[in-house]
């Protein structure tokens, strides 16, 4: 047995075409949408989390000169941190800040386990897939026993199944896992990040630190 034996494109278009088309009309077409912004994002440019904590660390340092009132604020060249601090030069509040990450967080969460489970589904779909392309080939049997000749339809049951299988394993959920990977490899850089801005902030502004304090005590 030889690669070449093991390629069939009518078994991989039962396989692969039927495993997507079923994935689209389970999840629908919102959630493929937000599944290829987040595969997108695996080819793009990473989060640097390096560079973004040294913007901070300049933002920090004017907050200590200048003070909250009078620092500028500036660009840390992501788009979420520079609202977070936004959000802090507006309300004057570490509490503010660390809401507004948390708003983003759960936006990421959900998208990138919107792609996580439609992977997941696609993982679970492919054998399916697998075996309708087996019971179409079986269905070709009796004409292939009449003609004397039903090594093609035994073939193409084989065939499926095996594509079936490995369309799941090796393809869907492995990029659902690299997704998700991916995204707590991001989650934990930018909460470690707000955590030590959060840190540095107080220490900047004392001031924050007892308005904090009073705003949950008197919630």
């Amino acid at each position: 047995m030889t690669l070449v034996t093991l390629i069939d494109a009518p078994s991989a278009l039962i396989v692969l075409g039927g495993t997507v088309a079923a994935t689209v009309l389970r999840c629908g077409v919102s959630e493929c949408a937000i599944t290829a912004r987040e595969i997108a994002q695996l080819f793009g440019k990473p989060f640097a989390a390096g560079e973004a904590r040294a913007e901070l660390a300049r933002q920090v340092q004017d907050i200590r000169r200048d003070g909250l009132l009078r620092a500028e604020h500036h660009s840390t060249g992501d788009s979420e941190f520079d609202e977070v601090t936004d959000v802090l030069f507006h309300q004057r509040s570490i509490a503010a800040l660390v809401a507004a990450h948390e708003r983003h967080k759960a936006r990421r969460s959900a998208m990138s386990n919107t792609a996580v489970r439609l992977f997941a589904q696609a993982a679970e779909l492919a054998p399916v897939f697998g075996m309708v392309g087996t019971l179409i080939s079986l269905n070709r049997l009796p004409q292939g026993l009449a003609n004397g000749d039903f090594s093609g339809a035994i073939g193409m049951a084989v065939l499926t199944t095996l594509y079936g299988l490995l369309a799941a394993n090796l393809i869907f959920a492995p990029i659902a896992r690299v997704i998700e990977r991916a995204a707590e490899a991001e989650e934990t850089a930018r909460q470690d990040i707000v955590d030590w801005l959060a840190s540095q902030l107080s220490e900047a502004a004392p001031a924050l630190g007892p308005a904090e304090r009073r705003k949950r005590a008197a919630a």
